[in-house]
């Protein structure tokens, strides 16, 4: 076999066994990361077949770390930390705690150092943001208390490891001329501060004007190019100028970006890339099992699960309870904390490369890693029946969930997403608020999207066929979607937002008969089509100027309608959405 199609066999190879596990793994209930995990193991060097060549898949799995955490960086905020604070904070401080005091006995006992076995302990107390953000959307929990503590605690927990995966190299890695240990530390912190202070410079003065002058020039492919370049950019800057990690620099680039106007965009235009990278980093994982280790280790194994799903959520449910919480959230949060992912394994990456942990310290996560999302949707699911039981035993209280943690409801009551803010938008909108429904615009225009913004308007930035882009305007708590921009791809963007939110009401504007059609069969209620407007407007003024009498104009504008607009029925187009 030709060497130099290496790369294209891994990718290739990766890509297809994740697609076939993926899809096996859904159909099963299960995560996909779970059968990505599996297509690793499936093409590794443990099994017989098509072997995919490991440095090739480290580097893809690199480059899916990049991504992954760049993402978290463009979703970081702040104030959903402050929000939870209270809980969060000394929550996922314990609950690490605890994990790594686990960790470090079990270790120990099994003879490894203090060193590595807190290592591993802290790596088995960081749970997978795909997997929990996904557990609690699929339960409609993710915007309420449990949902907003979860998400709080996650963020802790993710900026902890992140300090750990600064902290490991200095602390670790090679030294320059025997420097003590001290000034290795405090050279590796004056880089990082380094480190900071020039993203900061980058992301508040540099970054926008590169992003706005790319986004002037109206092409979408230049602006995913901006993007990703600057993504890789600064991450392998941070390990090649400032000696940090390239998964650090992937993070401070995402949250500078995503404090930006161009947030949601980025964010949005980033997403497949990230999702695909993302999918060959858990293949890479998978490869590193090793099926004899998990037999000989098999006492690791047992203690590393049971730490997963006994450990790390027995220490959330005690903190949470003492901090005052019901019980049904305390259980809500501890459950969905109950798994480890993506973050378990980049440190554990890392560690392993610094001679910290053993190769087998990588097999038991991964093994309880695909148990513990195997087992985390059927154990969440299961908190509301065993509260309820426990209620009709009399064994516990109802109790009404406390308002002091930032959980305040929204005083706007209605809420519509506007696509376009041309003359039909910008009339929609004024007529929107002038009845008291709060209109957040989505407008690819970067001009138009800060002239709004700086007159006060809500206003994303972006596509809005992206579902990205769609969740950022507050599609899931708004009433409506009108979609007012000629030149979008209005079905998609139809089909995008009923795929989020079923429920919505979606009045859409088509140029010609054919495109109200395709709006329609995506299912928007009502279609206004500028050919059939048209049509009807000039009929009633024709037949108005040569004397035809009001009924008989009615009639002959429904006969027009009926003709023109049969293709779209049942619902007629131009017909107001209904209240």
């Amino acid at each position: 076999m030709p060497h130099d199609i290496d790369l294209i066999l891994t990718l290739t190879g990766g890509l297809v066994a994740a697609l076939i596990l993926g899809l096996t793994a859904r159909r099963l209930s299960l995560s996909p990361i779970v059968g990505y995990l599996a297509a690793g193991f499936l093409i590794g060097p443990f099994t017989p077949g098509f072997v995919a060549d490991g440095g090739l898949a480290n580097q893809f799995a690199e480059l899916g770390v990049i991504l992954l955490m760049f993402g978290v960086g463009l979703h970081f905020h702040l104030k959903d930390l402050v929000a939870v604070r209270g809980v969060a904070v000394p929550g996922a401080v314990a609950q690490i705690a605890a994990s790594a005091a686990l960790g470090a006995v079990v270790s120990h006992a099994l003879g490894w150092s203090w060193t590595a076995g807190i290592v591993f302990g802290v790596a088995i107390s960081v749970a997978s943001t795909v997997v929990l953000t996904r557990v609690l959307a699929d339960n409609r929990a993710l915007h309420t208390p449990t949902g907003h503590i979860a998400v709080g605690w996650l963020i802790v927990e993710d900026l902890f490891t992140i300090l750990v995966l600064v902290l490991l190299p200095a602390l670790y890695g090679p030294t320059d001329g025997g420097n003590g240990l001290g000034l290795t530390l405090g050279i590796a912190l004056a880089k990082l501060a380094a480190l900071v202070a020039v993203t900061a410079v980058a992301g508040r003065w540099l970054l926008p004007r590169f992003f706005g002058h790319v986004a002037r020039t109206g092409s979408r492919e230049l602006f995913t190019l901006a993007v990703l370049a600057a993504a890789l950019g600064l991450a392998v800057g941070s390990a090649l100028f400032f000696g940090a990690s390239m998964a650090l620099g992937a993070f401070l680039a995402g949250m500078i970006v995503g404090q930006s106007e161009f947030g949601a965009r980025a964010a949005s235009d980033a997403l497949p890339m990230r999702d695909a990278f993302a999918v060959l980093f858990f293949v890479s994982v998978g490869m590193l099992l090793d099926p004899t280790t998990v037999v000989a280790q098999w006492r690791l194994e047992l203690a590393t699960i049971g730490i997963v799903l006994f450990g790390k959520p027995l220490a959330a449910l005690v903190v949470v309870l003492l901090l005052r919480r019901p019980l049904e959230v305390a259980l809500s949060v501890a459950v969905a904390l109950a798994q480890i992912g993506e973050f378990s394994f980049i440190l554990a990456a890392l560690a392993a490369s610094l001679g910290i942990l053993p190769p087998e310290a990588t097999n038991a996560l991964v093994l309880a890693s695909v148990v513990s999302i195997i087992l985390n949707p059927w154990l969440y699911q299961a908190v509301a029946p065993v509260v309820a039981l426990l209620s009709r035993k009399g064994l516990i209280r109802a109790q009404a969930t406390p308002s002091g943690e930032g959980f305040a409801t929204d005083a706007v009551r209605h809420r519509a997403v506007v696509v376009g803010y041309g003359p039909v938008g910008a009339t929609l909108c004024r007529i929107l608020r002038d009845n008291g429904i709060e209109p957040v615009v989505v407008e690819m225009n970067i001009e138009t999207a800060r002239s709004l913004a700086a007159s006060g308007v809500p206003v994303v930035h972006g596509d809005a066929a992206s579902r990205e882009i769609l969740l950022h305007a507050g599609i899931m708590s708004a009433q409506s979607l009108l979609i007012t921009a000629s030149e979008v791809a209005a079905a998609e963007i139809v089909a995008a937002a009923l795929d989020l939110h079923p429920g919505l009401h979606i009045a859409s504007r088509a140029g010609y008969l054919r495109e109200a059609a395709a709006q329609r069969r995506a299912g928007a209620q009502a279609v206004f089509s500028g050919e059939g407007e048209i049509a009807l407007s000039m009929t009633a003024y024709v037949l108005h100027e040569l004397g035809a009498t009001d009924e008989q104009i009615d009639r002959e504008r429904e006969r027009v309608r009926r003709e023109l607009f049969e293709s779209v029925s049942p619902a007629e187009p131009g017909s107001p959405v209904p209240a």
